[in-house]
């Protein structure tokens, strides 16, 4: 698969700060990259100056920032190569990949495990076969050989690793079955965990020595440390966790960087929008009522699925999503998923029910021309990995000011189809549905949205498309002006830089 321009640019910069830290330093090379003027630019306010972890002054730390859509899993894959190459000199390093969930844990262990996934062609190409790729709970099966020959990856969630108390924890026991990887290492290090007196009486072995846990073989290897939405990592006992692993480096990739992370590199919406990347202008139509949401977003749907049929240039199936809400309020699931079948006279097996409990979308191909699928409800799960450029419509039937997982959904339907613009205009964007008093609210409360998934604030007010029905009186984009100015993002920045 052939990178976007954009997206080698990133890694281009990676490697450069590889490049540069090898000869002086991790700081000066940060710091002479982010003050040249195209990055200066590019960062639209994110430099600063380098912040080591933890006072380790020789071990890169950096952030990669893409907006939602931007690729941000597959870049990952091809950084492997680029630090290897330019920074760790391994043949074969292993490499952590740390991930927020359970759920996208197991979707990022079988997507690297299957060979005809870009993310696995990515590392193979540069690895060679076989690579490696270990679930967290599987790391027992890990042999010597495997570290020596091939390139092992680690797939975990930040919060296996990230205790205060590690006693209990798998990754921190002791386990015979790794003793030996542990053959030729001395009985006592600094900076390993030793085994402490309950588990030495136990094993029959000295308090003082290391136990043959899973983080102490990290810690000796010194892994690539990947971080998969990086914003959520950040915290202190985060960085006594990766002091614990002692990483050769820690690459980031966020679409909503932490103050505290090196941002090395941005990428615009503009330039994912350029590279046909995702849909936009979002075009949005608000509703004083859920049910007129509802309406309007199946309307909406019919009037897409129309285009599509014309459409030669691959096949597409626009789907909706519906937010609901939460339960104990008044748009549930079920209140949605009735009114759907008894008011719009939906058939069944063409809505989906993806929440915690049910999980509608299991095995399902959604690109499947026999998939009947147009309409998938959900209150938050489909934040987690879920992946389908057919996905046009965002309905959400809760308040958008308030739903924190509102910009994981919308971002679902910002993905383009095949990453390359159709022929029929209203195909190349995405649609918002939203409850609101005034389309001042709602335009507020999508920009917000939007600059939560990464874009730039102007870039947020520009990609707000009124609906023709709602565009009396000024534009979109003066619509979304009418409010205060100054979002959460642009007061953190403030703070960040006094």
């Amino acid at each position: 698969m052939q990178l976007k321009t954009y997206q080698q640019a990133t890694l281009d910069t990676l490697r450069r700060f590889f490049e540069a830290a090898q000869a002086h330093g991790p700081k000066a090379a940060y710091e002479a990259i982010t003050t040249e003027p195209d990055q200066v630019r590019r960062l639209c306010g994110y430099g600063g100056r380098y912040t080591p972890l933890l006072g380790q002054e020789g071990m890169p730390y950096v952030c990669l920032r893409l907006p939602t859509g931007g690729g941000k899993t597959l870049l990952a894959a091809h950084s492997v190569a680029v630090a290897r190459d330019a920074w760790i000199g391994r043949d074969y390093p292993p490499v952590l990949w740390l991930v927020p969930t359970t759920t996208i844990r197991r979707q990022t262990v079988d997507a690297l495990n299957n060979p005809r996934h870009h993310y696995r062609k990515a590392l193979a190409a540069a690895f060679g076969e076989p690579v490696r790729v270990f679930d967290i709970a599987d790391f027992t099966r890990l042999t010597a050989a495997d570290l020596s020959r091939h390139l092992c990856v680690f797939v975990a969630t930040i919060q296996t690793l990230r205790v205060e108390n590690t006693e209990g924890r798998k990754v921190y026991a002791h386990h015979e079955a790794l003793e030996p990887l542990f053959a030729n290492v001395p009985k006592r290090i600094s900076g390993l965990e030793p085994l402490g007196a309950e588990v030495a009486k136990r094993v029959g072995g000295h308090p003082d020595d290391i136990r043959y846990s899973f983080a102490n073989l990290l810690h000796l290897h010194r892994p690539l440390m990947i971080v998969d939405e990086a914003h959520k990592a950040v915290t202190g006992l985060s960085r006594e966790m990766q002091a614990r692993v002692n990483p050769s480096a820690i690459i980031e990739f966020t679409a909503t960087p932490h103050p505290k992370s090196n941002i090395l590199h941005a990428v615009s919406a503009a330039e994912l929008k350029a590279e046909q990347m995702i849909k936009l202008p979002v075009r949005l139509d608000e509703h004083q009522t859920w049910e007129g949401a509802v309406t309007g977003a199946i309307a909406r749907r019919a009037e897409l699925a129309e285009k599509a049929g014309r459409d030669r240039d691959g096949y597409i199936r626009p789907l909706v999503l519906f937010q609901a809400e939460d339960k104990g309020r008044e748009v549930t699931v079920d209140v949605l998923l009735e009114h759907l079948r008894s008011v719009h006279h939906i058939p069944a097996d063409k809505i989906a029910v993806a929440t915690g409990d049910q999980r509608g979308l299991d095995g399902i191909d959604l690109f499947s021309p026999d998939c009947p699928i147009d309409y998938i409800i959900t209150v938050e799960a489909l934040k987690e990995g879920w992946d389908c450029s057919f996905a046009y419509v965002f309905c959400s039937v809760a308040n958008i000011r308030s739903a924190t997982d509102a910009e994981q959904l919308l971002g679902r339907v910002l993905r383009m189809p095949y990453a390359r613009r159709r022929k029929a205009p209203a195909l190349n964007k995405a649609y918002a549905h939203l409850v609101s008093k005034s389309f001042a609210e709602a335009a507020t409360a999508l920009k917000d949205r939007l600059v939560d998934m990464g874009f730039e604030e102007q870039e947020a007010e520009a990609s707000i498309e009124a609906a023709p029905t709602l565009g009396e009186g000024c534009s979109a984009r003066a619509r979304v002006r009418c409010r205060p100015r100054g979002s959460r993002l642009r007061r953190m920045r403030a703070l960040w830089r006094r």
